[in-house]
């Protein structure tokens, strides 16, 4: 993939946008230059901006209007990617409505972490209509060490008397802890504090910082060594990030999702990208990873792909509905109501290509254990269930107690059978758990027509009709709404109740993003962000996600599936660096950009 420095007139939506975002200084007349400082891709900031006057001094009009003509990226390219972008001028795709920048209505909380620099900004045209922009935001230099926190019965965060309690016990032990106050960042729903976490030392190395945790454990306290790039603080981190930019307007192609030879099953991004030649791929949805929470590979929320629906919503959770060729996708919070009726009879159907019972992420219907609200990371349970099998699951359904009906394409029942066999081309099977397996066996008896019903609605119940060329993607929390900040942890099930450590880990803390959004004129974002690599790329905070995609003109947008399954790929190649030491983990989904 080649790579250049970015143009005079996106450097100034860059350094202007991140300015407002994460509180970076940036001169009034957003000047931006071209010359040795801007073609060398230096950090944006005071030094930057200085440096940027130092050179041509082209000024961009006060409010980026759209017609402005765009300069033209230099630099050379490999001849296979001649066609693509050798001189060709810089695309429209990230000019920004004209009074957007200045717009009142958009002004941005106080405070934002990361920091004052976007440094190794690069820009390639991938293909008419799309753009590949990335660079790296850098907090202080030398505001990162590393530190240890101590836990008390496996959580991080504790409540002030609790960490007082730890704190004493540490000093009678001869250790000096200190304890920090965790507050919800500026732009979620949530205010106050989160918790208080109990740490000690601040260590050069990881290596010091183990000997550290070796010694508080010997001294019969749980500790974790930890990278402080990674709190969440304003003015600390690192986080290597890319944008992809998809004009609808310029490109022809579609944007699809779509997964390898089944719903049961991962694979990478990269290879799903390979196999269907797409232009640009990146990991979608939410998934069941190993067995004991469900069928491995299974969406962990809603999912539709070809306008089938192939599994059930997370109750209330965010999710992409992408109609036709994809690319201008509707955020909405959606449900699924489900059912089957035979002998004159009809009960609800809890799920779709699940193991019976298992509710990963909970968010489910019919007296689900412990709650029927999506709770991230979880996995309710139902003893009583019926759950439909399609001939996407591509595998044998789970085996287990309980019965399965086989129905044909008609929606006649073939057989019962105890769970566990193929799912017949054209056809399903339904499976069935304590109160679920006694109605089948009233209902549906070998020979007896059944009829399967569902429905998608949005949370204001308003209907979701699919066509054969219409997918959905599950994810969240939502992060962007009507062009604001707008992370609500506990509807999306981040926040647990009880439980102080479970949303700072996995939303307060930067980690691995992955992030889908739209702006104002109607083009499509994808952002990566990498991380859990310190002293290269820490990641971003669900807060920080949002807030950089903002600033870079979304108006709506949300979170997909983070942590080890972030990957991007372009021509089939992964452009970002895994975080899992195992390298690029296979998936369950992915949006494919196809030619």
């Amino acid at each position: 993939m080649s790579s250049r420095t970015l143009s005079p007139a996106l450097s100034v939506v860059l350094v202007t946008a991140l300015a407002t975002t994460f509180l970076i200084p940036c001169p009034a007349t957003h000047r931006a230059g071209a010359g040795a400082g801007a073609e060398a891709g230096v950090g944006v900031g005071a030094d930057a901006g200085a440096r940027a006057r130092a050179g041509a001094g082209a000024t961009a009009p006060a409010a980026f209007a759209r017609s402005a003509p765009a300069a033209r990226p230099d630099g050379t390219t490999r001849p296979d990617d001649a066609a693509r972008s050798a001189r060709a001028p810089q695309p429209h795709e990230f000019t920004l409505p004209a009074k957007f920048a200045l717009s009142t209505k958009f002004t941005l909380p106080a405070k934002f972490a990361l920091s004052p620099k976007f440094t190794g900004r690069r820009y390639e045209r991938l293909a008419p209509g799309v753009g590949l922009y990335e660079g790296t935001l850098a907090g202080r230099p030398g505001a990162d060490h590393w530190t240890v926190t101590v836990r008390q019965d496996g959580a991080v965060l504790h409540g002030r008397e609790a960490a007082d309690g730890l704190a004493r016990a540490l000093r009678a032990a001869g250790f000096a802890p200190r304890s920090e106050d965790v507050r919800w960042p500026a732009g979620a729903r949530q205010r106050g504090t989160v918790g208080v976490r109990v740490r000690v030392g601040t260590y050069g190395d990881q290596g010091r910082a183990d000997d550290a945790r070796t010694a508080l454990k010997a001294a019969g306290f749980d500790a974790v060594s930890e990278w402080t790039g990674a709190d969440g603080t304003p003015g600390t981190g690192t986080a290597r990030v890319k944008v992809a930019v998809i004009d609808p307007r310029a490109y022809t192609g579609r944007l699809d999702a779509g997964y390898g030879a089944g719903v049961a099953g991962r694979e990478k991004v990269s290879d799903l990208a390979a196999r269907s030649d797409a232009l640009l791929a990146v990991n979608a949805g939410f998934f069941v990873m190993e067995g004991k929470d469900g069928v491995p590979g299974a969406a962990a929320g809603i999912a539709a792909y070809g306008g089938r629906l192939q599994s059930a919503a997370t109750n209330g959770r965010v999710a992409a509905v992408l109609r036709g060729d994809g690319l201008r996708p509707e955020f909405r919070r959606l449900r699924t109501e489900l059912s089957v009726t035979a002998g004159g009879a009809t009960e609800p159907v809890d799920g779709i290509n699940r193991v019976p019972g298992k509710v990963r992420n909970c968010g489910g219907t019919g007296g689900d254990a412990p709650t029927e609200r999506p709770l991230h990371d979880v996995t309710c349970t139902d003893p009583d269930e019926i759950v439909r099998f399609t001939p996407e699951l591509g595998a044998a359904t789970p085996a287990g107690p309980g019965v399965e009906a086989v129905l044909d394409a008609d929606g006649r029942v073939r057989e019962l059978r105890p769970r566990g066999g193929p799912v017949p081309a054209g056809g399903s099977v339904l499976a069935g758990t304590g109160a679920g397996e006694r109605w089948l066996r009233a209902h549906a008896a070998p020979g007896s027509a059944v009829r399967l019903h569902e429905r998608i609605t949005d949370t204001d119940g308003r209907p979701v009709r699919l066509t054969g060329r219409d997918d959905i993607v599950n994810g969240g929390p939502q992060l962007v709404r009507d062009g604001k900040v707008a992370v609500d942890f506990a509807s999306d099930g981040i926040e647990h109740p009880g439980d102080r450590s479970f949303g700072y880990s996995w939303g307060i803390k930067r980690n691995p993003r992955m992030v889908l959004g739209t702006d104002r004129a109607g083009r499509l974002l994808l952002l990566a962000a990498e991380g859990r690599r310190p002293g290269r790329s820490d990641g971003l905070g669900l807060t920080e996600a949002a807030a950089l995609i903002r600033s870079l003109g979304a108006t709506q947008a949300m979170n997909l599936d983070g942590g080890g399954s972030v990957g991007m790929a372009v021509d089939g190649r992964l452009i970002t660096t895994p975080s899992d030491a195992t390298g690029e983990r296979p998936i369950g989904d992915a949006l494919l950009l196809r030619r």
